[in-house]
């Protein structure tokens, strides 16, 4: 039995799709059922409620083989790291009482930076909290999401640009959501890996923001430029939307430890994935843009 958390999510959803793919046994712990799709509801036991509630945990880790560990963003947390650190206790508490044998969780890469890097640190902090669990972990350890870029569909369709506070000429690591939902899934169904490792998942791409938006421009058949935003500028967004001093720091800080290289060496170690910028782009950019515009 595998016990996945954040099942309507990109990654999560991709996950236990392919786990029942394989015929797998999957739990899953949902806020809202009503989410899952129709197909995958009537094939996973449902735990209703929230991976911080012990109780729910309870209800869903006996007989678990692994599990796969996702905190939801909250915006609305105090801070990046107790909300990230309120999950992870709860999990590693509930990991060590069901004795379950694996966890794979996601986190971020750049494991050892010296400086503070907002909600980055957050992520390595969850991992160090659950590897105290006992139970033998993996981090998977991620740099920037492509589907970030889809929350700026407005800007790619209407201005002809997206925005990001990064070096327009210096390479930008990325990753697919289907590729760590891939990895996941290969870790999840051959459980011979022991110990606790941070575990980076980079795609193939070395690609700079420009080089990006080129691929965007061919892939969309429209001019799309990349247009580097200030951090400043950021924060005067940030502040618009309501984003309060924490969160605004939190966020600064995980831009500012991006841009000064905090995924290099996991990026140097990592085995690439198979999700090209490109693909991804045709497959997933260009049909949310025709969707926009029809």
């Amino acid at each position: 039995m595998f016990v996945i958390t954040t099942p309507t999510g990109q990654i999560g959803s991709r996950l236990v799709r392919q786990l029942l793919d394989q015929d797998k046994e999957v739990r899953v712990i949902v806020r809202d059922a009503s989410r899952l799709d129709d197909g995958v509801r009537e094939r996973v036991e449902i735990i209703d409620g929230s991976h911080d509630d012990p109780a729910v945990l309870d209800k869903a880790l006996p007989g678990a083989e692994a599990l796969f560990w996702l905190v939801p963003p909250n915006p609305q947390a105090p801070s990046a790291e107790e909300h990230y650190l309120n999950f992870a206790r709860v999990g590693a508490a509930a990991i060590a009482r069901h004795d379950v044998g694996h966890v794979v969780g996601v986190s971020s890469a750049g494991h050892g930076w010296p400086t503070p890097a907002g909600v980055l640190s957050a992520a390595f902090a969850m991992d160090a909290e659950l590897g105290r669990s006992g139970a033998a972990y993996r981090a998977l350890s991620m740099p920037f999401y492509m589907e970030n870029l889809l929350r700026q569909l407005d800007a790619i369709c209407g201005q002809g640009a997206f925005y990001l506070t990064c070096a327009g000429d210096l390479p930008l690591a990325t990753i697919a959501t289907r590729d760590i939902a891939g990895t996941a899934a290969g870790l999840l169904t051959d459980l011979s890996w022991t110990g606790q490792e941070n575990l980076p998942v980079f795609g193939p791409d070395r690609l700079t923001p420009d080089g990006m938006a080129e691929v965007i421009s061919q892939e969309l058949g429209r001019p799309v430029t990349y247009r580097r935003m200030s951090m400043d500028d950021y924060v005067s967004l940030l502040r618009s939307g309501g984003a309060g001093d924490q969160t605004v720091k939190d966020l600064t800080e995980a831009f500012a430890a991006q841009d000064q290289g905090i995924y290099d060496a996991d990026w140097a170690a990592a085995a690439p994935t198979s999700t090209d910028f490109r693909t991804w782009c045709r497959e997933v950019l260009k049909p949310a843009a025709d969707a926009r515009a029809s």
